[in-house]
């Protein structure tokens, strides 16, 4: 069993954590959709695009770490907008490669300067370059190893 002070660090960490990514991705939300008429989450499934040679739907639902339905909802909504497209996929019938149209790339470029602008400002502005390096490798740390499953969280 942990100590009273563990708990109240692991807690505290949990609660921190937590309510930064709340308020990180409504920040975020709020100034894409102002500024350049797409939400985070839309602008997260053009980044995988992208960034995702022949990307599929799985493919952008794998990186995102949700639904395929929900990602092909996604791809649906951006599709509709113009922002992508879907195409046959050469290397299998049942499925298709999902690519940006030049609206979406477009949209990539402008949203992407709001998005870099205020990632600076929540991310860099608040942290030096050390502690920011030292937060993106503990958080790279944490998902690896909640990935990987319950076995590689030590004891």
């Amino acid at each position: 069993m942990r100590d009273d002070a563990d708990r109240k660090l692991l807690r505290g960490v949990f609660d921190d954590l937590v309510r930064f990514e709340t308020v990180l991705w409504a920040r975020l939300d709020a100034r894409l959709r102002e500024e350049c008429g797409v939400g985070a989450a839309g602008f997260n499934v053009l980044l995988v695009i992208d960034s995702t040679p022949q990307c599929r739907v799985f493919d952008i639902a794998t990186a995102l770490e949700i639904t395929v339905g929900g990602t092909s909802q996604a791809v649906d909504r951006l599709e509709a907008a113009g922002r992508c497209r879907r195409v046959p996929n050469p290397a299998d019938r049942r499925s298709s490669i999902v690519e940006l149209t030049p609206d979406g790339q477009a949209l990539l470029a402008t949203a992407g300067a709001v998005f870099d602008d205020e990632l600076a400002r929540l991310l860099r502005e608040p942290l030096t370059a050390t502690a920011l390096q030292h937060l993106s490798r503990a958080l790279g740390t944490l998902r690896r190893a909640a990935a990987a499953g319950p076995e590689n969280v030590k004891p």
